[in-house]
């Protein structure tokens, strides 16, 4: 994704350009990137960066009047209204939008980068000071990873820039391994490989002469966790205050801001205080290839009320037929931060990028304000992991169950954030820019005054669209909550919903084996139609078995596939055999394998570390959807 790099460090200064050359060319994935290098020899500073054009950071580097202070930014920091006014009047250079200010509050506040709001990280040089800064933002959600050798300190926002210069680094971590397998996602400050690490959340660390200096933190989830609670009134007062205040700042941007909308509160309660103008805020939903699901029913109501353009972007057959390539691309962009499950974000994140580059979402709303969560540890299916990765996965089901035990929002948002919902957002991020309000500093440090109760369930989302819409209060959301329904309907509607939510679920990925046996037996009836496609968008288990059949064949059953270290060739035989035919349901455990095996491919065979080719148009193979 879009970031910066480099190295630190005291090797000859063509050493250490080539390096930086090296790096910087890792992560030029698209046309539509900008990229630069800025050096300073006598403080060995060789920083470079790559971002999305016309985006916030579009614009490095950063510098003061007098050229002693440069600042190199990635992401998005969203200011108090009228910060750059402020700035002018005490004669900054600064632009009416735009990052340039952020170089001067570097020179104003003593705590930098502590005031910064939003998802970020950078690296500041102050030639006055002899120094350099590199920081991230307080949740870690724009990640940086970095490599601390004998000669050199290598920082990148994607881990292949340093496996770039450092190959010898191009072997899986045991631990990390375990954890993707388990979780899904590596945890802690690990990455997938051996000896690169990921900056810790609110890290301020320092340089000088060549060399890290201080590794500092600005900020501890204790400040939030120990501030006085309230009670449910008042902190329905406050949250909605900085809620409602703070909203304008995530639909004003140097470009065009899309909504993507759903058919739950958290998209709801932005439409109900967004206060765009009749035509200015294009909304959209993902839809699936079997029908109309209830997302795309309710987020047209929605948009309609709110008199907004509204679009449907479906993930079907054109994904599929190029699938191969957006598997490469997903494994390859991700670095074990998703799995193939989550491959068709980056093929709707390319669709949307021609409606808009800035994707405003309801993210992380639930999880925030009503503790909703799946991030868990999974049990691997027997026999397909080999006896050595074992502890390792068991392990990493114990780092997570200890780490659950933390304040319950300290968890959400600095723990499970960064490792989980992070690698969704950095894949969607090298096409677009992913924005949700629910990061807010000021709401999230509201929502630490929560009372228990007030979490317990969804009566303040309801409220607050109610407050500011009550046109949008009147409709039941995808799963039949609120609206202008009596109690006894509002029940039998939400009821009928759950059945069809679960039951697809049973026959999509979470089917269980004897139904997949039921299901096989009685193929010819294509039971699945009658489910598929009502909630959800992607549908793996139909698609594993049907369309991309001769690709799980192709990628599995190959002799490198079958004879990796950490996978029992038997078991794999077996499930490609059982899910290929209908008779078994191994979808997850399909995500698993064929991601590992396009890391291994991508990453650590001999030859590894080139990049899958661009998706062209014309890349297309020929499927079918029974």
């Amino acid at each position: 994704m879009p970031g910066i790099l480099g190295l630190i460090t005291r090797i000859p200064r063509e050493d250490a350009e080539r390096e930086l050359r090296q790096m910087l060319a890792a992560m030029c994935h698209e046309e539509f990137y900008v990229t630069g290098t800025w050096m300073e020899e006598s403080l060995g500073i060789y920083v470079g960066w790559v971002a999305r054009k016309g985006s916030f950071a579009d614009g490095m580097p950063l510098r003061n009047e007098s050229g002693e202070v440069t600042l190199v930014f990635a992401g998005e920091e969203f200011p108090e209204p009228g910060i750059q006014t402020r700035l002018k009047l005490r004669g900054h250079d600064v632009e009416e939008s735009g990052p340039s200010y952020l170089v001067h509050l570097y020179e104003e506040d003593s705590s930098f980068p502590k005031n910064l709001n939003g998802k970020f990280h950078g690296l500041v040089i102050d030639r006055r000071l002899g120094t350099a800064l590199l920081f991230n933002d307080r949740y870690g959600m724009e990640r940086l990873y970095y490599h601390q050798a004998k000669d050199a300190f290598y920082f990148a926002a994607e881990a292949k820039a340093i496996l770039a210069v450092r190959p010898e680094l191009r072997n899986l971590d045991s631990l990390g391994l375990g954890e993707f397998i388990s979780c899904g996602a590596v945890l802690e400050n690990r990455s997938l490989f051996t000896g690169i690490e990921v900056l810790p959340p609110a890290s301020a660390w320092s340089f000088q002469n060549g060399a890290l200096q201080k590794k500092a933190s600005y900020f501890q989830p204790r400040e939030w966790e120990e501030q006085e609670l309230l009670d449910v009134e008042g902190f329905y007062r406050e949250f909605r205050e900085a809620f409602t205040r703070n909203l304008p700042r995530y639909l004003t941007a140097r470009e065009p801001v899309a909504m993507s909308l759903t058919g739950g509160l958290d998209t709801r309660m932005i439409m109900a205080w967004q206060g765009a103008q009749p035509g200015a805020l294009p909304c959209h939903t993902f839809g699936s290839m079997f029908r109309e699901n209830h997302d795309v029913r309710v987020a047209r109501q929605v948009a309609e009320a709110c008199h907004q353009p509204f679009e449907v972007i479906p993930a079907g057959q054109e994904f599929l037929s190029r699938f191969s390539r957006y598997a490469e691309r997903t494994i390859y962009l991700g670095e074990g931060g998703v799995d193939l499950g989550r491959s068709p974000d980056l093929y709707l994140s390319e669709k949307l990028r021609q409606i808009a580059p800035v994707r405003l979402t309801g993210d992380y709303g639930g999880e925030v304000l009503r503790r909703v969560s799946t991030f868990k540890p999974s049990e691997p299916l027997p026999g397909l992991y080999s006896s050595d990765i074992l502890p390792q996965i068991r392990r990493a089901s114990e780092i997570l169950g200890s780490i659950k035990q933390l304040h319950p929002l300290s968890f959400t948002v600095f723990h499970q954030a960064p490792w989980d919902y992070r690698g969704v957002v950095g894949l969607e991020q090298t096409q677009i820019t992913i924005r949700t309000p629910y990061f807010d500093n000021e709401v999230v440090r509201a929502v630490f005054r929560a009372p228990a109760q007030a979490l317990d369930s969804n009566e303040i989302s309801s409220r607050l669209i109610s407050d500011g819409s009550k046109k949008l209060a009147s409709i039941p959301t995808d799963r039949g909550l609120g609206g202008n329904q009596s109690a006894l309907w509002e029940t039998a509607h939400r009821a009928f919903l759950e059945f069809q939510f679960k039951a697809e679920y049973a026959y999509d990925m979470g089917m269980p084996q004897w139904v997949a046996r039921a299901d096989h037996a009685l193929a010819s009836l294509h039971l699945e139609r009658l489910f598929l496609g009502r909630h959800k968008v992607f549908h793996f288990r139909v698609w594993y078995r049907d369309a991309l059949a001769g690709y799980v064949r192709d990628m599995l059953l190959d002799s490198r596939s079958l004879t990796r270290p950490y996978i029992q060739r038997k078991t794999v035989e077996r499930i490609v055999a059982g899910h290929l035919k209908g008779k078994r349901n191994y979808t997850n455990e399909l995500h698993k394998i064929l991601s590992l095996e396009l890391l291994h491919r991508l990453f650590i065979d001999s030859g590894a570390g080139k990049a899958p080719a661009p998706i062209e148009a014309g890349d297309s193979i020929r499927v079918s959807v029974r």
